[in-house]
């Protein structure tokens, strides 16, 4: 059967497969060039509008998309949730787009409706300097198979006690993660939710902004002595992390520290963790979702030695299992599951 309008399909069974939207036929061609460049990956089709792509995907399988957002009739966001639903969950979707600038509200826009990743696309009919080599670099990431970590103990409703505070932490895969959990958690949850998302600082009040309106409630980001406050979702900035101090019996604050981690991120998900470990101790629920490396680990251990429950987002939903299936691999998960359930689970506090 002749390829469609637009299409250009080739099989490479054994490298991963992409699939290219873009309404650009240099950018197509560009971008396909840079993708097969080095024999890593094989380009299985590129179309230059939404509804092409979602006719392709109908018939066939891909591993990562290439997605431009500004595009006619349906651009990139608006088809966005549809190509994630046609990817039936096996192809992850990496936006290419030059909307995608330092800050822009539009990247945490992308990534809250299932863009498993971000890059600039640069101007110039050439796309000059390292672009091909990062863009390579994230295609790897995103389609790479790392060895799994110790099988965990995987439950369905951990049993847990009250808790006074959920603390969240994610990097890459996360914004989306945190939309399926927040959506489930309902306005009559009174506890704090403190969330540390490996950002840059540029992109902290877009991402405070979209976290308000998935969670359904007021949403701050942290400040050096902030004092905790039910019902509220607090971020990190995206160049401090988030550390927790005890007010006795007035409660809990939160000071800024800019202090090197041994994970290297900035902000990191252990000091969040470790330090609402000492203040809440069993009272304390921890997250960790989607994201690369081992950011949250220690936190993990210190949340369980305090007598608190980690629940961890299960792999199958995760964009990089880097995260969870570290404190999952290392026995410190009481619980492993996909976000929405996670978010049922905090649910049945408010009941």
């Amino acid at each position: 059967m002749p390829a469609s309008p637009g299409l250009l399909r080739r099989n490479a069974p054994s490298r991963p497969r992409v699939l290219i939207v873009d309404d650009s036929a240099v950018a197509r061609t560009v971008l396909a060039r840079m993708t097969e460049d080095g024999g890593q990956f094989a380009v299985a089709g590129a179309v230059a509008n939404i509804a092409d792509a979602l006719a392709f995907l109908g018939g066939e399988r891909v591993d990562l998309i290439l997605l431009d957002l500004e595009m006619p009739d349906i651009d990139g966001l608006t088809g966005l949730p549809d190509l994630v639903a046609a990817g039936g969950g096996d192809a992850r979707v990496l936006v290419v787009s030059s909307s995608c600038d330092q800050g822009a509200a539009t990247t945490v826009q992308a990534l809250a409706l299932g863009a498993a990743d971000t890059l600039v696309k640069p101007g110039g009919p050439g796309f000059v300097g390292r672009f091909a080599e990062v863009l390579r670099e994230r295609m790897t990431r995103l389609t790479e198979r790392r060895p799994k970590p110790i099988p965990p103990r995987t439950v369905e409703r951990p049993a847990i006690g009250r808790f006074d505070i959920v603390a969240i932490g994610a990097s890459t895969g996360g914004i989306h993660a945190l939309s399926s959990l927040l959506r489930a958690v309902p306005r009559t949850f009174d506890r704090p939710i403190l969330i540390t998302q490996h950002l840059p600082a540029s992109f902290s009040p877009y991402f405070a902004a979209q976290m308000a309106v998935l969670g359904n409630r007021p949403c701050d980001i942290a400040g050096d002595r902030m004092r905790l406050h039910p019902g509220r979702i607090v971020v990190a900035p995206g160049d401090a992390h988030i550390v927790a101090v005890s007010l006795g019996d007035s409660g809990c604050a939160l000071r800024l520290s800019r202090e090197p981690v041994a994970n290297g991120n900035m902000p990191s998900v252990d000091p969040m963790l470790s330090s609402l470990a000492e203040v809440y101790g069993p009272r304390l629920l921890a997250v960790v979702l989607s994201g690369m490396g081992r950011d949250g680990l220690e936190g993990a251990e210190a949340v369980r030695r305090a007598g608190g429950t980690v629940v961890v987002q299960d792999e199958a939903s995760s964009v990089v299992w880097g995260m969870p299936g570290a404190v999952a691999g290392a026995g410190h998960a009481d619980a492993v599951m996909p976000p929405e359930a996670i978010g049922e689970m905090i649910a049945a506090q408010a009941r």
